[in-house]
């Protein structure tokens, strides 16, 4: 349990708060632990042994007897669409859906509460994860749903039934979105991301800006929950960056932000308009405080693993026709910039003093970024700059050797190894999985690995899509276990401490906070986690089960749970 204590005071100013008796886990450099620590006005002003610190304080000093419990620097949210997130289940929860047959019950009992006509839609629904790792065929969601439009959204594809089709005028229409059966000519019900324009959803009313902000507000508690302090946003606009500064000003914030931007323009846009309208934006990287700021100006290059639009270095595949619906031998995927696209929008994003970023999910996507990096390394030096990419996923010995030596760090989502390698390892085979997640390689090479999730749907920590846990994450990139209890590549298993960094002092380095966040030092803020267990010496399987018994932010506790300090 918490103790609060006071005691006198010293000559000089006392602490607000000490926390003793523990185990804190610092992440500095010399990876040094100590027992207790002391914070005034927000700030950690002293580390050392409980005498050294207890020593320090006041009158009406807070003292929090930590009862042996292991202390880590507040968890970094690496990759986070936390705003539609929050608002994902605000008309309706979401179900978990683990099978064809759930995904068809949930249909059914959609269609018996609507009127004919209305819409059914899954936000974020990745049919690799049922169980039986198939696509739904347009004939099965006919059957339970005829009179009602469904979509299954997929965010690189998604699929409709007949009634969809029709609703939306596109069983005739002639476009490249729409996957048509080769031998009868009609539509499968599978469409790409290019063709989700064409469906003539029903309007919905977004929830007020108020409600919003009530649903954000809750979103954070929840991240608290499970140690989170602060979050990298995935890309974002300058409204939603606002309800951000509008949460700080209330002081209702209990995470730090830090906000990707989209580009301006569509990013095939002639270089010089691409230029201009960069100038005109409102914000620009480094924009902003402690609380929150502005980070990188995001592209897309491909599509999504999911799906089978991620631009891979070969086809493919057989097996991804008989999963994806693929009929073209030679389909990599779908390459949304080209190399000399990317080098235009690297420098004008360079030249303007912002970070830049991507979202890339296959092989030959990563190594189309890294070739347009080297070619704009070839005029400027980008090394220091701290250009990224996003997810990745699939990195060979050559791609992780130029990703080091460009000073590139990749931004990692290790949802997508636990959820995904099963199915990755059943469409692509065992050598194209070496190259998936590689953690262990990307580490002994220098790459600056930083840890997220993706989430995007649902708020549940350990369900949502993408798991936001961080300790799940951590599990399994320790064991290499997935979802569904299978190992995939042990090797590229990396220490419990490397897998903490992920989530510390790796994102406050990406993000150029590494000076005041991402570890327990003089000087840093006071945002920090007391453990349930502690992290380097619980028996492996019980990482994936630790919980936050205490979670600070700038000195002040934003989730609390006593009983966790008996365990």
């Amino acid at each position: 349990m918490l103790l609060y204590i006071s005691a006198c005071s010293p000559n000089q100013p006392a602490p607000d708060t000490i926390l003793f008796n523990g185990k804190l886990i610092t992440m500095d450099s010399a990876a040094s632990i100590v027992q207790a620590l002391a914070i005034k006005d927000g700030k950690i002003t002293k580390l050392g042994s409980d005498r050294e610190i207890l020593s320090l304080a006041g009158d009406a000093t807070q003292r929090i007897d930590l009862e042996g419990h292991a202390v880590v620097p507040g968890l970094i949210e690496g990759h986070a669409h936390t705003i539609p997130a929050s608002v994902s289940e605000y008309f309706q929860e979401i179900p978990e859906i683990i099978s064809v047959e759930q995904t068809l019950g949930w249909i059914a009992e959609e269609v018996r509460s609507k009127r004919p006509g209305e819409w059914i839609v899954h936000p974020k629904f990745f049919f690799t994860r049922l169980e039986e790792m198939r696509q739904l065929t347009r004939q099965e969601l006919d059957s339970v749903a005829p009179d009602n439009p469904v979509f299954l959204n997929g965010s690189y594809g998604g699929m409709v039934n007949g009634k969809a089709l029709e609703t939306s005028g596109m069983e005739d229409m002639d476009h490249p979105g729409i996957l048509r059966d080769e031998a009868t000519g009609e539509p499968t019900g599978v469409i790409r991301r290019s063709a989700f324009s064409l469906l003539d959803l029903n309007a919905q009313d977004d929830p007020s800006l108020e409600h919003q902000l009530e649903a954000l507000i809750k979103m954070h508690r929840l991240y608290n929950r499970v140690g989170i302090t602060s979050v990298i946003v995935g890309r974002g606009s300058a409204e939603e960056f606002d309800m951000y500064t509008t949460l700080k000003d209330r002081e209702k914030l209990t995470v730090r932000v830090f906000q990707n931007m989209a580009f301006p323009l569509n990013t095939k846009a002639p270089v010089k308009e691409m230029r201009e309208a960069i100038g005109k934006m409102i914000y620009k990287t480094g924009d902003g405080d402690e609380w929150t700021k502005i980070g990188a100006l995001k592209a897309v290059i491909d599509g999504g693993v999911l799906t089978g639009t991620a631009f891979l270095r070969e086809p493919w595949g057989e097996k991804a026709g008989e999963v994806y619906g693929i009929t073209d031998p030679a389909y990599r995927g779908e390459l949304m910039l080209s190399k000399e696209e990317l080098v235009g929008l690297i420098t004008v994003a360079d030249d303007a003093g912002w970070i830049f970023t991507a979202h890339v999910t296959g092989g030959g996507g990563v190594d189309t970024l890294l070739a347009a990096f080297e070619e704009v390394q070839q005029s400027r030096d980008i090394r220091n700059k701290r250009f990224s990419i996003i997810h990745g996923n699939f990195f060979t010995p050559e791609a992780i050797r130029k990703t080091a030596e460009l000073g590139i760090y990749a931004n990692m989502q290790a949802a997508w190894f636990f959820k995904d390698t099963p199915l990755l390892f059943e469409v692509l085979g065992a050598e194209r999985v070496e190259t998936f997640h590689p953690y262990k390689s990307m580490i002994d090479a220098g790459v600056v690995i930083n840890g997220g999730s993706d989430h995007m749907v649902k708020t549940d920590p350990n369900v949502a899509i993408n798991p936001y846990n961080p300790f799940l994450a951590m599990w399994s990139m320790v064991t290499r276990k997935t979802e569904r209890g299978t190992v995939f590549n042990i090797e590229e298993a990396i220490s419990r401490i490397d897998a903490l960094r992920m989530y510390t002092v790796n994102n406050a380095w990406s993000t150029f906070e590494e000076d005041i966040k991402g570890s327990l030092e003089v000087g840093k803020v006071a945002d920090l986690v007391v453990l349930s267990a502690d992290i380097l010496t619980c028996p492996e399987d019980e990482i994936r089960h630790i919980e936050a018994a205490l979670t600070m932010v700038n000195g002040k506790a934003v989730y609390e749970n006593k009983a966790l300090f008996n365990k």
